[in-house]
């Protein structure tokens, strides 16, 4: 039986990968950028193919400057041995030439120079005069051959389109395709019938197809005859062309395909996994078409302007197993032949990424609201994890029907968990896939970050039935259209409905994340031209999502809420079933603020320019002077900024304590030129600029302005925000890491950390104090590595010592004792580790519960010994709870037996006990570790080709937010 061959595409990284804490963070570039010079100002941005390396494995870090590590070990009190002495003495093994000698040039060789100039010039003028076609393959003739003009298709015939881009000449109206997935041959049959619009007479109608088999096609012109047609196919594009035997008129007709093939042996298009149930081996087939693989199911108009109508039939032979599509099933009959033919109602007009069909043993938990009835699917097994999940779907469908004033417009909507799925969800319209980690909820293994997890990834699929599925992007150039607003709305529901989940920290994190990433030289507009799949599937990236998702917070921020509010009830009235542009969005906003700031003309500056900006602040008195360029990450300080771009930016600031009764406390300036002026009141001995971070930028405010706020700090750091705490360490450690500011008056900023008590700054600081140890490491200075986080210990231990093991407090206080104890432990504090191994030892020969909120860390702990790991290994394999599955896994690969970590990474591969899905999580926790990073980055090139076939989703970071190789990171889809 033939196998498919599906060829290593790049999808996306979908909230789904990047809301998650636990994701992998498999990046596009080649270096990873470290504290002083941080990326090359050279460094093109080159097709993905060329630079996706795992972060931080393999290649070296950039170098930096040893000076600035010299200052740093002076700030920590150490001494540092100075390796650029050979450096500096091997400059003189060059050749100089003494000042005022100059080498002369004799006369021969002046006369030989004169000739060659000679030759050159009449060489050039000969061929200046020739016709251009002189020089072609096929010489001057009057027409150059057709191939040229046209690609060839795969039978050798001219293929008549020549782009990649489906002409608009004929439009889809309505589809219904039959599929028959044969769950033993690993194969399936189809047939679909599309009713065609067209527009102008043509012999040739082309739509997309990959990796199908096109055993027959016909089209049904008006007035009831068939015309057989020939089928050519281009897979460059992806393409198939209907070949008619007579021109077919303007107006409808119906085009019918007959084809094979076998489901996909990745995570992408239409694929079929194995898992175990209750000791036995079970089979079910799934699909994941955002962004270009519905073509992998059903031959198609495989862009998203193309909307139609779907029916779907599904042919299925176990009686055990059900199917599920994007409509409620209509009816179910029995073929001819004995088999289950399952019909599900006619679709509301929506584009091909968006169909799903799913055929298993699964079983739902229901509810109705509304008139529509939410379900939740997972295993049998598994039901009783599914509660929680379905309260949330139901809280949330209410809000954004209320928020968005348009009812959810399908009878009935489905979320189900998949067994062995890549991205953390898809927002298929009425039938979203889930992950399991992303979707199942158990009291005691599920810790609150969980649940925290579970509810915003619900949250991000579910305002994507409007913002994506209902008013779609026209093209995937801006796909930010879609996920920088399911980002946005996903924090802001959660924070609406359940604001004990403390959505804005994990937000916080995320915009941090962004700016990242966006300060290097590789970084796009979020908004820019795109074409081929392979620079589509570059779009999902923590840019189309997170800095998506920032720029509306600072948009609404800016405007206020109620005119974001109705602004974005216009859009999405207007254009319901429709496909939208980014100036789309701004016309609704110009209506609402009546062009009173002009929205479309401020907002393209963030949407179409890569990067953000850097304001520089200096205060002289009663005026400060504000001046702003782009932030670069650069080996080279003075490459550091650009000045040649300007953003229109909203710089809001405060001078003193805001508590929320002053309406006039916060202040803004709108910045539209390279410089400004703002004016405040001497009485005030400092100014924080973007307030509470809802913008998109960075501040330096000079020495004296860092001076001041330092000074604050640490007289009473309440007086500022705990995230505009957590946005001054932000920014210093930023701008220190380019040499703007020097690296000891971001450590004195932290001096005042001894008294700090909130989650954000803290796990902030401890983001900085894990980068700088993973740099010194990876240079082999242990040592100083050590004193780093010994300093760290010390600041914080006022904080550290308060901490208990119990699942006690608010969201943001158990996460800051679980960030915390993890750091105790990591960096070997004796108590924590004692405690950490009583609780693993309890649990190991008692069953007694381990607190969720420390469950990681105690696994951690107990893994550090073999019998530990042994035991650890076998409850993995018997476990049936994700969330304790996902931490086992953690603590495995926190292990310092290289024969053990290979084994992890063998298999995930595989894709035996541990599924192919972890394999990315797999990695990213090894290489957190030093030298683990090495390991990990030799199995990853020893493997790359098996990884790209198999692993699609791993090769794009997600969605959303995983940090560094080495270091704290998190995960996700880029969902969609």
């Amino acid at each position: 039986m033939e196998k498919s061959n599906d060829r290593a595409q790049l999808p996306r990284n979908m909230i789904e990968n990047s809301m998650f804490e636990e994701e992998p963070d498999v990046v596009d570039l080649a270096k990873e950028p470290t504290m002083n010079s941080l990326e090359s100002e050279e460094m093109e941005y080159e097709p993905r193919s060329s630079r996706l390396l795992v972060r931080g494995l393999g290649e070296h870090e950039l170098d930096e400057d040893e000076e600035d590590y010299e200052s740093s070990a002076k700030l920590l009190g150490m001494s540092f041995m100075n390796r650029s002495s050979g450096l500096r003495n091997s400059a003189t093994n060059y050749r100089q030439v003494r000042d005022g000698l100059c080498p002369v040039s004799s006369p021969r060789t002046v006369i030989v120079c004169v000739v060659v100039v000679i030759i050159a010039v009449s060489l050039v003028t000969v061929v200046y005069l020739l016709p251009k076609c002189t020089f072609t393959k096929e010489g001057c003739h009057e027409k150059k051959a057709m191939e040229l003009v046209y690609p060839i298709a795969r039978n050798g015939k001219v293929f008549p389109w020549a782009i990649s881009r489906l002409p608009n000449s004929i439009k889809p109206i309505h589809y219904i395709l039959t599929l028959h997935p044969n769950m033993t041959t690993m194969s399936f049959t189809g047939t679909v019938q599309i009713n065609l619009n067209i527009t102008a007479r043509s012999k040739n109608i082309v739509l997309h197809s990959s990796d199908l088999r096109i055993t027959k096609a016909n089209v049904l012109v008006p007035g009831g005859t068939t015309m057989d047609a020939e089928v050519l196919e281009y897979p460059r594009f992806e393409e198939i062309a209907i070949i008619s035997p007579e021109s077919l008129p303007k107006g409808n007709c119906l085009l019918t395909i007959e084809y094979t093939s076998n489901f996909s042996s990745s995570y992408y298009g239409f694929y079929k996994i194995d898992y175990m149930d209750k000791g036995s081996k079970r089979s079910l087939a799934a699909t994941q078409f955002e962004p270009t693989a519905a073509r992998k199911a059903f031959p198609c108009f495989d862009e998203p302007a193309f909307k139609s109508t779907f029916q779907i039939n599904i042919i299925r032979k176990d009686e055990s197993m059900i199917s599920l599509s994007n409509m409620p099933k209509a009816k179910t009959s029995t073929t001819s032949d004995g088999l289950l033919l399952d019909e599900f109602s006619t679709s509301v007009k929506m584009s091909t990424y968006l169909v799903a069909f799913i055929v298993g043993d699964i079983k739902n938990t229901t509810r109705e609201t509304n008139d529509t009835l939410v379900s939740v699917y997972t295993v049998p097994e598994k039901t009783d994890q599914v509660k929680y999940a379905l309260d949330s779907a139901v809280k949330l469908l209410d809000f954004y029907s209320n928020y968005y004033g348009i009812k959810y417009p399908l009878e009935k909507l489905d979320l189900v968990a998949i067994p062995d799925f890549q991205a953390a969800a898809m927002e298929n319209w009425g039938l979203i896939t889930f992950r399991e980690t992303s979707l199942l909820y158990n009291e005691d293994s599920s810790s609150i970050k969980d649940k925290q997890t579970i509810t915003i990834a619900i949250a991000h699929e579910l305002t994507h039935q409007w913002f994506g599925n209902l008013v779609t992007m026209e093209w995937w150039n801006d796909l930010w259209l879609n996920e920088g607003f399911a980002t946005y709305m996903e924090y802001f529901s959660v924070s609406s409905l359940f604001p004990e989940l403390n959505s804005e920290n994990s937000f916080l994190k995320m915009r941090f994340m962004a700016l990242k990433k966006d300060s290097l030289n590789a970084s796009h507009p979020i908004s820019t031209d795109i074409r081929s799949p392979e620079q589509i599937e570059e779009m999902f990236n923590d840019l189309s999502y997170i800095k998506g998702a920032s720029i509306l917070l600072m948009l609404k921020t800016f405007l206020s809420e109620d005119m974001f509010h109705l602004s974005i009830r216009s859009y999405l009235q207007s254009h319901q079933y429709g496909s939208t542009t980014s100036d789309s969005l701004w016309d609704s906003l110009n209506v609402v603020t009546k062009e009173n700031p002009n929205v479309k003309n401020m907002m393209k500056t963030w949407t179409q320019k890569a990067g953000y900006p850097l304001v520089t602040a200096l205060r002289k008195g009663e005026e400060i002077t504000v001046r702003q360029e782009r932030f670069l990450r650069s080996t080279k300080p003075d490459h550091a900024t650009n000045a040649s771009t300007v953003w229109h930016i909203p710089l809001t600031y405060v001078t003193k304590k805001c508590n929320g009764v002053d309406p006039d406390c916060d202040k803004v300036y709108l910045l539209k030129a390279p410089t400004g002026t703002i004016n405040v009141s001497s009485e005030f001995p400092w100014v924080k600029f973007n307030v509470n971070m809802t913008g998109y930028y960075i501040v330096d405010y000079g020495a004296d302005g860092w001076d001041a706020l330092i000074e604050q700090l640490h007289r009473d750091h309440t007086v500022l925000h705990s995230s505009d705490r957590a946005n001054l360490i932000h920014d210093i450690f930023m701008l220190a890491g380019v040499g703007k500011v020097p690296l000891a008056k971001a450590f004195k900023l932290l001096g005042y950390l001894v008294n700090e008590t909130d989650s954000a700054p803290i796990i902030q600081a401890l983001h900085q104090f894990y980068h700088i140890r993973g740099i010194l490491l990876k240079r082999g200075l242990d040592d100083l590595s050590d004193k780093l986080m010994e300093r760290g210990l010390d600041l914080l231990n006022n904080t550290l010592i308060k901490q208990t093991w119990k699942d006690e407090g608010t969201l943001a206080e158990r996460e800051l004792r679980t960030s915390l104890l993890d750091f105790a432990c990591s960096n070997g504090v004796l108590n924590c580790l004692d405690r950490a191994t009583e609780l693993f030892n309890s649990w190991r020969f008692n069953e007694t519960r381990i607190p969720s909120d420390v469950i990681n860390i105690v696994f951690k702990v107990g893994a550090k010994t073999t019998e530990g790991w042994t035991f650890l290994r076998r409850r993995y394999d018997s476990s049936i709870y994700e969330s304790e599955k996902s931490k086992i896994l953690e603590a495995l690969a926190s292990t310092d037996n290289a024969k053990d970590l290979q084994g992890l990474m063998q298999e995930s591969l595989a894709g035996g006990s541990i599924r192919s899905q972890e394999l990315p999580n797999v990695i990213s926790f090894i290489c957190r570790r030093s030298p683990g990073y090495l390991l990990a980055w030799n199995f990853v090139k020893q493997n790359w080709n098996l990884i790209t076939q198999k692993l699609l989703h791993f090769l794009i970071q997600p969605r959303r937010r995983a940090e560094k190789c080495g270091m704290s990171k998190r995960p996700w889809r880029q969902s969609s």
